[in-house]
């Protein structure tokens, strides 16, 4: 196992596991897919020019770029189903919803490999265990939308996984995100335009402010670094440790906007951590 990609494996989930709070600052003054749209569109400018710079345009496969396309579809569709989930449901439980995507990167790789993975699943099932006593209870808030919002969020981020795991070698992680935070900006930029989802206003600084949070801190450090970690690490094993974010995002929402999480949220998170474990030395194993 890579000790750095390890390690910037765990630095990325802090990352994204505050973008749910920033996502509430930003969606006080903004509609979901526009406020989705600006912080791929921040954060892929200047990612687009380092990429431009350093020649990561240059290799052109066009199968592999057509998987990149369909990619980058899926993570707007993700960033949109995600953040619409927020105005529905609580911080906490559209953040666990959103966070299933093991379950669904795996149900693939079974599919294909015909093989189940024991020690892996068991990973998941304590891992989702852990997560729910984080959450707690869903509350009222939680309606049926966000719920299924969220749910729709995570499939679309496990498809996104699997294609770039499945990304020609020859194309390094500038190269892929280079495309993809683009491609997805721009498709989220057009239905903002089509549905006439409200931008932030010039003077709403605390929704511009979440939306930079969430742009430089959420997007072009945590999930550039997710995108490095599925080129050498299993689609599941890097799906599998962003079940972490749920513990940050409901501290972090307990913290900033007094929304109820567990009592039960340290055993919780112990049993995250542990879930974790087990995932890594499954994925050194396989290795």
């Amino acid at each position: 196992m890579n000790a750095r990609t390890i390690t910037l494996l765990a630095a990325a989930q802090l990352a994204i596991g505050a973008a749910a709070i920033f996502a509430r600052f930003a969606l006080a003054d903004g509609g979901p897919i526009a406020v989705s749209a600006l912080r791929l569109l921040i954060a892929s400018v200047p990612l687009a020019a380092v990429a431009a710079f350093r020649g990561a345009f240059r290799l052109r496969l066009w199968p592999t770029e057509r998987r990149l396309a369909l990619a980058g579809l899926m993570l707007a569709l993700h960033f949109a189903l995600w953040i619409a989930s927020l105005q529905y449901a609580s911080v906490a439980v559209s953040t666990l919803l959103v966070c299933t995507t093991p379950i669904f990167t795996e149900v693939y790789a079974v599919a294909r490999a015909r093989r189940i993975r024991g020690d892996i699943l068991a990973s998941i099932a304590l891992a989702l265990v852990g997560v729910a006593i984080v959450v707690g209870a869903p509350a009222k808030t939680d309606t049926p939308l966000g719920i299924v919002l969220a749910l729709g969020g995570s499939v679309a981020i496990a498809v996104y996984l699997i294609l770039i795991r499945g990304t020609d070698a020859r194309y390094s992680t500038l190269a892929v995100v280079g495309r993809t935070y683009p491609i997805a900006a721009l498709i989220l930029l057009v239905a903002t335009v089509l549905v006439h989802d409200p931008i932030p206003p010039v003077g709403a600084t605390s929704a511009w402010g979440g939306i930079l949070a969430m742009a430089l801190l959420s997007q072009l450090f945590g999930h550039t670094a997710l995108n490095a970690a599925v080129r050498t690490l299993s689609a599941t094993f890097v799906a599998t440790v962003t079940l972490i974010e749920p513990a940050i995002a409901a501290g972090l929402a307990a913290l900033i906007f007094h929304e109820r999480s567990s009592p039960a949220t340290l055993g919780g998170s112990v049993l995250i951590l542990a879930a974790i474990g087990i995932a890594l030395r499954a994925e050194a194993r396989t290795q």
